[in-house]
């Protein structure tokens, strides 16, 4: 696809654009590989493009010039050309100046040049690495703009509904401004909504939304989007399939947190199911749970935390068969019994409550591990959901039977162009070239950062380094500093907040029992004197602003409680404090019995824990960071094979659908 044109929906680039399906022989994935490896390493410098800036600048100041109708009225020739020529080099400087000063006039936000670059990155098609606080939310709108104003159908995606609502609310002045028209997907809008919403020129919605909408314009075109054939049946039928869907294609995407959406929510696919029958199923959901629960490991079964996986010993099998002859049905075939075995002892020993899920309102609801939001209307595959409502006690859900699936990694790839914009993706930099071709730049910070990294502690018990979180915290509460404490997991943020209460230190917790609060907690975080307590999610998205008082204090000062199974996610932490110049701080506290230690490493650091728990258990730096970076390289690896299969599990599908002449 030219850099200077990009398909529309129409006669030429068909009603309904995307792209297709590429499937890699092995050779061009290992070539694919190789390459995103070294784009990992070329991610890694900052990119300035002065030539794009001084032409940005030149096109800029004859702009200053214009009265409104006069701006206006540049626009609108603007518009014309880039919809016959494209988006050269002249068009396109030309086009960034202009929604620059249209901001500074609607916003009273003018773009700095860093923001610039960023958005030039994207219009490339590529992701953008800007660190946190550099003004994500105002960059992509040159990009979404310049797009907008060529022709081309703009979707702009975030991770959940509250920041699409935040970004369209904050945005939509600028681009009715410049004659565009914006809309926002969110979750309880009818099927006509959505409609008119997707045909503006520019859309705010997430990356589950957006999936979810063309799964259901997948089911009613039946897979079938050539241009010709859509356009004879416009001829034919009064009510063609193109009216009734509701996306116009996959012309362009801004993918907001693009490691989140594209990488850490790549392990799961998306599925629409229909209800099925559990009557019969609801008695062999309850017969696994309690087959599974009289089963002995490591006799029966073994438990690999590391691998997330079940496996069962012959004995186990031998023993599954003898406590199951008397139920007949599905437990009288082998692969069924010990299937149903596995998915039962997954629920009842890897899966576990305020970690991988929560009970609520008597239902199961999914926590994302990377985000520490609920995944509302998630459910597990294959009965897992169902054996964990089982395990907890909770109504037995319907089961579901697929009608439509995708990964986002297929999903995503269909963009004709795609773009994305993170504070952490060099990390990923190799794997995002590798599945989506999309190459990664770093844009340097428009001011000269003032974060300290205080260092990393490590201690031998958990019951330690706990101890050492709270003199922490009422040193730096002493000077008045808003504090900010991460957690990995629900679990940890409320044992935490307990600690906190019974020593009397006033906080507020944030995890995924309280994400409605979410805004209101981080507005108020930055201020003198706060602690707030919080899992992943609150590194995400929302701005903590200092008040003048914090900020004269040392500003934030943000807080790790241990490592996570991303190195990035770590980094987007550590991103919250000393954003734009401010001053702030972080500082790590891991200990050997975390789960990140005690999943890689098992039993073997025992020994070495009893040694060194004399005194306060500290663990000195040269011993504990070699083990803590490895167990969480393994970690990383580990989550890019789940990734990986998922991947080639979709090739293998699709060739099987093909082959069957079934869709998706």
């Amino acid at each position: 696809m030219s850099d200077r044109m990009i398909l529309r929906p129409g006669l030429l680039g068909g009603f309904y654009p995307e792209r297709s399906d590429e499937i890699l022989s092995t050779p061009d994935r290992i070539m694919a590989s190789a390459y995103g490896r070294i784009q990992q390493l070329v991610a890694r410098r900052p990119v300035s493009k002065r030539l794009f800036l001084r032409r940005v600048r030149r096109e800029g100041r004859a702009l200053q010039t214009l009265g409104n109708d006069e701006l206006m009225a540049a626009r609108i020739a603007l518009g014309e050309d880039l919809r016959v020529r494209g988006l050269g080099r002249r068009n396109t400087a030309r086009a960034f100046a202009l929604v620059r000063e249209a901001s500074g006039r609607v916003l009273g936000m003018r773009h700095f040049d860093v923001q610039l670059v960023g958005g030039l990155i994207m219009l490339q098609g590529k992701v953008v690495e800007m660190a946190t606080g550099e003004g994500k939310t105002l960059t992509a709108t040159l990009t979404a703009a310049v797009m907008a104003l060529s022709g081309v159908p703009v979707h702009v995606v975030t991770v959940n509904d509250f920041l699409a609502a935040r970004d369209a609310e904050w945005m939509t002045p600028l681009f009715e401004f410049l004659g565009l028209s914006v809309g926002v997907i969110l979750e309880d809008m009818d099927v006509d909504a959505r409609r008119n919403v997707y045909a503006c020129d520019i859309t705010y919605c997430t990356n589950k939304q957006l999936a979810f909408d063309y799964l259901k314009d997948r089911l009613i075109l039946e897979a079938e989007t050539r241009p010709l054939h859509m356009a004879l049946e416009g001829l034919l039928h009064e009510r063609p399939r193109r009216e009734q869907v509701m996306m116009r294609g996959l012309c362009f995407a801004i993918v907001d947190e693009a490691d989140s959406v594209l990488v850490d929510e790549a392990r799961t696919p998306l599925i629409i199911a229909q209800n099925g029958d559990t009557t019969e199923m609801e008695a062999i959901y309850r017969q696994a749970i309690n087959t599974a629960r009289s089963m002995q490991t490591p006799r029966d079964f073994t438990v690999s935390e590391r691998d997330f996986r079940i496996d069962i010993t012959d004995l186990g099998k031998a023993q599954l068969r003898r406590s199951t002859q008397q139920l007949g049905g599905v437990w009288a075939t082998e692969s069924h019994r010990e299937e149903l075995a596995k998915q039962a002892l997954s629920a009842l020993w890897l899966y576990k409550r305020d970690k991988h899920y929560l009970v609520q309102e008597e239902s199961i609801q999914i926590v994302d591990e990377y985000t520490g939001r609920v995944m509302a209307d998630r459910s597990w595959e294959r009965g897992l959901h169902q054996m964990i409502e089982v395990k907890e006690g909770v109504n037995i859900s319907m089961r579901q039977e697929t009608l439509i699936r995708i990964s986002y990694q297929k999903f995503f790839r269909r963009y004709i162009r795609l773009s994305g914009m993170s504070g952490t993706a060099q990390e990923v930099a190799g794997e995002l070239s590798a599945v989506y071709r999309l190459r990664t730049r770093r844009v340097p910070t428009n001011k000269r950062s003032r974060r300290w990294n205080k260092g990393e502690y490590c201690y031998a018990k958990v019951d330690h380094k706990w101890q050492a979180v709270l003199r922490e915290v009422k040193r730096q509460h002493k000077k008045g500093r808003p504090l900010l404490i991460g957690t990995q997991s629900v679990d940890a943020s409320e044992h935490l907040s307990a600690i906190l209460t019974k020593s009397g230190l006033r906080h507020r917790v944030l995890n995924a029992r309280q994400n409605e609060a979410e805004a209101e907690i981080i507005a108020q975080a930055g201020e003198l004197g706060r602690i707030t307590v919080a899992t992943n999610m609150a590194g995400r998205g929302t701005d903590i602003a200092l008040d003048a008082a914090a900020r004269a204090a040392g500003g934030l000062h943000v807080i790790a409680t241990g490592r996570h199974d991303a190195a990035r996610i770590d980094r987007q932490l550590y991103g919250r404090a000393a954003r734009q110049g401010d001053p702030g701080s972080h500082i790590t506290f891991v200990s050997l019995e975390d789960d990140l230690m005690r999943v890689f490493y098992g039993r073997k650091l025992r020994p070495f824990i009893a040694i060194t728990t004399w005194g306060r258990g500290w663990v000195p730096g040269f011993i504990a960071r070699p083990l803590v970076n490895l167990a969480q390289w393994a970690s990383e690896r580990r989550n890019s094979g789940i990734r990986k299969n998922l991947l080639k599990a979709d090739g293998s599908l699709e060739e099987l659908l093909a082959f069957s002449g079934r869709g998706e």
